[in-house]
Formats: structure tokens, C-alpha cells, sequence
């Protein structure tokens, strides 16, 4: 007997779901960071149902980014690789580390201290080893023609950075014997990604302020170079709270409350002019505003700043700053809402075409 022919919806739709695994976003756990730091703001603003709803996505969201990365690695080794090596691309790998420390913070804020050890043991690992490749990528395949890929998403790296120091303060205290060791290693890694941050910024400032920029050239990930300092803040903001009892660490803190004041100070001058850049392409040059992977890492650079507003209002004991964080992170709420519509419009349309391009095929 033969068996019966299988449902040519159900062919479409794996044939179409393998499509978009070869064509998996290097930076796809941006959605991640963005669903957990809008859910983590939440939970510390006291709204919890709203904060365990975006928790609940995002427990579906990694492991399915973790597979279908898994997948692709095994199934298109080859266009996986490509990106790897790809200076344009590289360091979007670094919102894996992100994504999971931003994660982990939620887990830990819920009471699952070990779930969270392992998790941020994982991103350092992920981050070591990432941090020297890009680089390698960097110097050693990036050339004058392709200097001008300096962009926004360059500092996805120093997110991944400063995600590391955030969830290692939390879960150094229950380390024992270990957690002065872990707390001079967050140090170190808060002041490497100021440090990268430096050098990046210089870059991405030189080359808009006296190049040319195209509307092609402003893409939401512009929006990391003010997520970048956000994140900076919150990292200094939490080593300030935080009771290392290291004599050596504690009379660092002077010049850590300085530089997290400068950081958010940044961040918050760089708001008008990205929005700016915004009204610019699609007001301006009338560029039809559309849906791309990207926009996620637009949506967590305004979680972040709420959050990192929060944490430097209770570091600097200074209320006002609490107010912008309350106004920021419902702002952030509605951006990943519209995002999140965006990519299911996104895909659906995605699919439809996919299936008509199928269809023709067929009758060909």
C-alpha cells in the first residue's frame, strides 16, 4: 500500500521554516534582551503580572533561538560561518551573551539563584570566546573598503560586556569563598566595556559626523550606541549598591559615581538625536519604514534606559530620575508591542509569499 500523500501545507511550512533558519539573524536574541529588560524594569517598578507575562516569552523564546542557532550551525555550517567572519555581522553574536545574562537576571529576580550561576557562567564563556574572534575578524579580514561598516551594532559587544558585570553582581554574594574573585572580575569587565566603548564610539562618531550618510546607514541598531551607555549606567549603578566587602573595590566607588552620572547623561543626549535620524529617513527621504530583526535592537536600548534610570535614581538617591524610569519603561512596552506585531505581520507575509513562490514552481 502507498502511504498517503503528506499535506502540502504542512511541506510548505517546513520547507519555509528551513529557509529561515539558513537565514537566521546573527543577532536574533536581540528580541530576548528586549522582552527581559522590558520585563525586568517591570518587576522592579512593582508591576509583576506585566513582567511575568514578557517572562513567560521569553521562556519560549531562548531555548527556540538556542535550537533553531542549533540547527543552523548543523544544517548551514556554511552560512553560519560566512557571518561569523563577517565584520558586519560579527559582533551581533554578542547579543547571545546579552540576551542570556538579561535573562538570567529575570530567573534570579524569581529566586532560582543556581538556574542564573549557570546561565552567566555560560555567557562569560560565550563572551571569552567571542571577544577575541571578533576582534580577529576585525583585524585581520576588515579592509579599507569595509572600514565604513562602523555602525551602531558594534557596541552590541559592549552590551554583552556590561550584561556580564550586572548578573555577576547579583549572583557573586552566594559564591562563597569565590565571590571576591568574581567581584574584582565584574570590575575588570565593567572598565573593559567603557573602555570599548571608547574606542568605539570615536570610530562611529567620526565616520557620521564627517562622511556621508545615507538613508541605508541609519538602521535601528544605531539605537546600541545609546543602549551601550544605558547599560553602562546600570552595570556602575548596581556596583555602587552593591557590598563587595573589598576595602580595594569600595574606594573605587568615588570614581564609578562619577563615571555612571556621565554615562546616563550621554545615553539621555543621544535620544533626541536619534530620533532625529529617524524623522530624517523615513519624514525626510521618505524610506517606507518596514519590519527587520533590527528593531529589536532598538526596543532594548529604551528598556534599558528605563532601567538604568531606576537603578541610578536609588545609587545616587535622587528621585526625579525615578519618574523618567516609570514613563520610560510603559514607552518601551509599547515599542516591543509594535515590534512584536511587526514580526508576525512580518512572517506571515513572509510565508504567503514563500507559498505562492512554491505554487508557481509547481506549475512550471
Amino acid at each position: 500500500m502507498h502511504s498517503p500523500p503528506r499535506c502540502p501545507t504542512v511541506r510548505r511550512i517546513g520547507m519555509w521554516i528551513n529557509r529561515e533558519i539558513a537565514a537566521l539573524y546573527p543577532g536574533c536574541f536581540a528580541l530576548v534582551m528586549a522582552t527581559g529588560i522590558i520585563s525586568n524594569a517591570l518587576f522592579l517598578e512593582g508591576h509583576s503580572a506585566w513582567s511575568d507575562a514578557l517572562f513567560a516569552v521569553n521562556l519560549v523564546a531562548y531555548p527556540s533561538l538556542v535550537v533553531l542557532t542549533g540547527l543552523r550551525f548543523a544544517l548551514f555550517s556554511r552560512a553560519l560561518w560566512a557571518d561569523l567572519i563577517n565584520p558586519r555581522l560579527i559582533f551581533s553574536f554578542f547579543t547571545l551573551v546579552a540576551g542570556t545574562d538579561v535573562l538570567g537576571i529575570g530567573v534570579i529576580l524569581r529566586g532560582h539563584a543556581t538556574a542564573a550561576l549557570v546561565m552567566w557562567i555560560f555567557a562569560l564563556i560565550a563572551w571569552f570566546v567571542l571577544i577575541y574572534f571578533s576582534f580577529a575578524v576585525l583585524i585581520f579580514l576588515n579592509t579599507a573598503h569595509n572600514a565604513n561598516v562602523v555602525h551602531g551594532g558594534w557596541l552590541i559587544a559592549i552590551v554583552g560586556t556590561e550584561s556580564l558585570v550586572i548578573l555577576g553582581t547579583i549572583v557573586a554574594p552566594g559564591l562563597g569563598s569565590l565571590s571576591s574573585a568574581v567581584f574584582v572580575l565584574i570590575h575588570l569587565l565593567w572598565g573593559i566595556g567603557l573602555a570599548l566603548y571608547g574606542i568605539f564610539i570615536t570610530l562611529f562618531a567620526y565616520r557620521i559626523f564627517f562622511f556621508d550618510v545615507e538613508p541605508e546607514d541609519i538602521t535601528p541598531l544605531l539605537w546600541v550606541v545609546m543602549g551601550a551607555a544605558a547599560i553602562a549606567t546600570n552595570a556602575g549603578s548596581t556596583l555602587i549598591l552593591t557590598d563587595n566587602g573589598m576595602p580595594f573595590l569600595h574606594s573605587m566607588r568615588p570614581f564609578i559615581d562619577g563615571v555612571t552620572l556621565v554615562m546616563w547623561a550621554w545615553a539621555t543626549w543621544w535620544i533626541p538625536l536619534l530620533l532625529l535620524f529617524g524623522i530624517w529617513k523615513h519624514g525626510v527621504r521618505r524610506i517606507p519604514l518596514t519590519y527587520t530583526p533590527m528593531f529589536w535592537s532598538l526596543v532594548f536600548p529604551l528598556g534599558m534606559y528605563a532601567l538604568a534610570s531606576l537603578r541610578l535614581s536609588l545609587a545616587a538617591d535622587f528621585l526625579p530620575l525615578r519618574t523618567i524610569s516609570q514613563a520610560m519603561v510603559w514607552i518601551a512596552l509599547a515599542a516591543w508591542a509594535t515590534t512584536g506585531m511587526a514580526f508576525v505581520v512580518a512572517s506571515w507575509r513572509s510565508f504567503q509569499a514563500f507559498a505562492r513562490s512554491d505554487s508557481v514552481i509547481r506549475l512550471n
